[in-house]
């Protein structure tokens, strides 16, 4: 037997794509000699026809035999991070650096897994490694940039993005982080120029039309919208792509969709990993809470939650706070510290890390805050590190998610018809799913001029995050505009202004009608509401935050009920305030109630002066009402768990 010559037909096998056959030569070298660097090229064929059981065999005995081989290590280690084993992917590429230090490769897959396992100072050390072994190592560049993205150091993140683009112009996750970075930091009409070029290079890319979506949508870019929908339906049905739910439920109200992007993203974004031993039941004197949130910091989740934290019944709960988002070093951040039992920021720890520190705090029930919203880590929770598991208030959704049990909603925003399309149990709580913050301040109102509004008109409102704002919508506030004489629409600043302004000339409304808001302090923010007649709700997506701040300021809102959670939050929060009475079931209706109401300043007033009499009685604000409901709902579950129910 020549194995010379079946040597090089494998090798030439493989390189030509005939993994078949070269996996066939190097069973017949095998059977006659297994020195180690054949082991690891025969492993390596294994892995690449996803054989990954019998590669990683094969990878083993080649180590068996040359302990510390840097190809065994190395391709090994390579496998266990693509299975998600990143423990053990991270021993090995220690064992690869320790054997050879001058491979700048090694350095940057160590980096790659270290950034998984959330460990971003380490991550950072190890590709910066890889540079100085070899200034131009792109994908070392462009995995760097991914970890200042975030580490939050965003300018060097850019910088790292254009260096490798400048290295490759090519460079597919070059230009998707540097499309990535503009979206985040507002500027949507470069990360749509971006993305579509992107898409363009490479029609498959896993993550690029979920970016472009979210771009879009923010730009308020209706044309680019129009054309990418069939196509993101496409990819979130049948999976082809990365399609977040969270950007989905701009472009769909189709519950089963809406399931399936879930799904698909925590299948893309979790890794698989092996069982840990159920989580035991603990018989406390208090039940313990674990509240798991990236937002508690200056953000409107933590608006909304922060007095609730606090005013726990201590007497039957310890309360525990879990942080996988920043530190901004705010008041709020500190509140936040102040109001739990225990504070522990686990953002340098892997997912697993903190999951068998939660179990060391005996957690009885823990509280997802984030489902698939930006930072959050639903990773943490797969460990299963309670014995309960809920998700609330952050995602008006389903997470998809077999490891969480429960989802804490009301009667209004998700009714039980609604079961078929949630992985997880429908638990109603008495009023309102969204808790209040009864203790937020509102300052004093501005002058019409201070906030660059005219000084008479009828001023429609919509604090709305751009991304909300379809345009349907549009369409019936430029047509109010058009039939109420000098009013005005006031809208936040953002992405969409320059678009939404060419869109109401488009249709024959002067843009200087559209007035702008910049950004405030919250108390300042809550407190210009004063000078707005009435607040317009978004659909499909409605106000959630923003609609309780109005109410909270006395502003009345008008809204649309929608057919899924996100598009009913509106009906919800005006039947707990009290003004079931503003709550439409249609477009049209929606339409001619906020006609009514703009020509009716006695009925406007009569609900203006209703909702400020049911600001200190109704549920909505009744943090204290909210918090006993939620805390016998909590007890429910636990108790039910520890009887082997599946009721709460």
């Amino acid at each position: 037997m020549d194995l010379q010559a079946l040597y090089d037909q494998a090798v030439a096998a493989r390189k030509n794509g005939n993994l078949a056959e070269a996996e066939r030569r190097y069973r017949e070298i095998l059977a006659v000699s297994q020195p180690p660097e054949l082991l690891v090229n025969y492993a390596n064929v294994l892995s690449a026809l996803n054989r990954k059981g019998e590669a990683l065999k094969a990878y083993d005995a080649a180590l068996a035999q040359r302990a510390g081989f840097f190809e065994g290590e190395f391709n090994r280690a390579n496998l266990l991070m693509e299975l998600g084993r990143l423990d053990e992917a991270l021993a090995g590429f220690e064992r690869a650096v320790a054997a050879r230090a001058d491979v700048p490769a090694a350095w940057n897959n160590r980096g790659a897994v270290l950034r998984q396992l959330h460990r971003l100072d380490a991550a950072l050390a190890s590709h910066d490694k890889a540079l100085a072994l070899a200034p131009g190592h792109v994908n070392a560049q462009i995995n760097r940039g991914l970890v200042l993205k975030e580490l939050g150091r965003t300018k060097e993140a850019e910088d790292a993005a254009q260096a490798a683009l400048t290295l490759q112009p090519d460079a597919t996750e070059a230009l998707n982080l540097k499309a990535t970075l503009a979206l985040e930091a507002g500027r949507a009409d470069a990360a749509i120029a971006d993305f579509q070029r992107l898409l363009a290079a490479m029609p498959q890319h896993p993550t690029a039309l979920n970016g472009l979506a979210r771009a879009a949508a923010l730009a308020c870019d209706w044309k680019t919208v129009a054309e990418i929908t069939p196509r993101l339906l496409d990819a979130a049905r049948y999976g082809a792509a990365l399609v977040q739910p969270m950007v989905l439920m701009g472009y769909s109200d189709d519950p089963a969709l809406l399931r399936r992007a879930a799904e698909n993203t925590l299948a893309r974004t979790v890794p698989p990993h092996a069982t840990l031993a159920p989580a035991p039941r603990h018989d406390h004197d208090r039940i313990r809470i674990a509240y798991v949130s990236a937002d508690f910091h200056n953000h409107p989740t933590a608006a909304l939650a922060a007095e609730l934290f606090e005013a726990h019944d201590r007497e039957q709960f310890t309360v525990i706070g879990i942080s996988c988002g920043p530190d901004d070093g705010s008041p709020m951040r500190a509140r936040l510290v102040r109001a739990f039992d225990e504070f522990q920021d686990v953002r340098g720890q892997s997912d697993r890390e903190a999951a068998e520190m939660m179990r060391a705090l005996e957690i009885d029930i823990a509280v997802d805050f984030g489902g698939h919203t930006m930072n959050n880590r639903p990773g943490i929770l797969s460990w299963k590190p309670a014995p309960v598991q809920a998700s609330w208030l952050v995602y008006p959704g389903t997470t998809g998610a077999p490891f969480i049990d429960a989802i804490l909603a009301d009667r209004i925003v998700l009714p039980h018809d609604q079961q078929p399309f949630f992985a997880e149990r429908i638990v109603h709580l008495p009023d309102c799913y969204q808790v209040n913050d009864s203790t937020r301040a509102i300052g004093p109102a501005p002058s019409r001029a201070e906030a660059g509004l005219p000084a008479d008109g009828f001023v429609f409102c919509c604090f709305n995050g751009h991304w909300k704002i379809i345009q349907p919508v549009f369409d019936i506030w430029m047509r109010l505009l058009d039939q109420t004489p000098g009013s005005v629409l006031w809208l936040m600043d953002g992405p969409g202004a320059d678009n939404l302004r060419a869109a109401a000339k488009a249709r024959g409304i002067d843009p200087a009608r559209l007035v702008f808001a910049p950004h405030k302090p919250a108390e300042d923010h809550l407190a210009r509401h004063a000078l707005a007649d009435m607040f317009l709700d978004t659909l499909p997506y409605n106000a959630h935050t923003t609609a309780s701040d109005a109410l909270w300021a006395g502003l009345p809102v008008l809204t649309c009920k929608g057919a899924i959670f996100p598009g009913r939050v509106g009906a919800s929060l005006l039947s707990a305030a009290g003004l079931p009475e503003l709550v439409t079931d249609s477009p049209e209706a929606y339409e001619a109630k906020a006609l009514e109401l703009a020509k009716d300043g006695a009925l406007l007033k009569a609900h203006r002066t209703k909702l400020a009499e049911n600001l200190r009685s109704a549920p909505l604000f009744d943090t204290a009402r909210f918090r006993k409901g939620l805390e016998a709902t909590l007890k429910g579950l636990v108790d039910a768990a520890k009887r082997g129910s599946t009721g709460p």
